[in-house]
């Protein structure tokens, strides 16, 4: 497991966030219910426990999917979550507001800092998420957003977003293939069976 360190960027806004070249964007509650998901099919397949889910190994595979490149990067990993679940219980370490928020750690990828924000109580959460979503593709120093949301609540937002980003180089992350114009798409199932320890040779391929 990483080792994490506190990092000096925790902040309760994100509007005042200061934020790096490369953000990745996370609907933390819907990224649970997958690595859950995935834990139940693979455990019956495999015929043996699946371990929670490595938070850092998970972020190392969206960086590269990416695009990410092993050098000195600046990495922000943002997680948005309901007040009533301010947590990832499928992974480790999970603890959002306790463990995570405000915490930094290095690989040969750069660093990462990682960020959690609670769901506003005036807003849906699927309205907090494309307004984050907005305001970090509009920050001028934002280069690079991947993007971890329901898509199939909340996709064709999400896509338009992408679509209307200025100089951007934008990958969605889902559990099926996308289509449309201004973003890469990438298969989250691939980074979270790593992160979760399933190989390849486990299913038969």
């Amino acid at each position: 497991m990483c080792k994490f360190a506190q990092n000096n960027e925790k902040t309760d806004n994100m509007e005042q966030a200061k934020w790096s070249e490369n953000v990745i964007l996370v609907d933390a509650g819907y990224l649970d219910r997958v690595a859950f998901d995935l834990t139940v099919n693979f455990e019956r397949m495999i015929n043996r426990p699946v371990p929670a889910a490595d938070l850092c190994h998970w972020l190392d595979c969206v960086a590269l999917d990416g695009g990410i490149t092993p050098r000195a990067n600046e990495i922000q990993a943002v997680f948005l979550y309901s007040r009533s679940t301010p947590g990832l219980r499928h992974f480790n370490p999970g603890s959002l507001k306790d463990e995570l928020d405000g915490k930094a750690f290095r690989d040969n990828l750069g660093e990462f800092t990682l960020l959690s924000f609670p769901v506003e109580e005036v807003v849906s959460a699927e309205d907090f998420f494309i307004e984050s979503l907005e305001h970090i593709v509009g920050a001028e120093e934002v280069k690079r957003v991947m993007v971890v949301a329901d898509m199939e609540t909340c996709g064709n937002r999400v896509k338009r977003v992408a679509g209307q980003a200025q100089e951007k180089d934008i990958t969605l992350f889902a559990m099926e293939p996308l289509t449309g114009r201004g973003f890469n798409g990438e298969i989250l199932g691939y980074s979270l069976m790593s992160a979760l320890g399933i190989r390849g040779e486990e299913l038969g391929g």
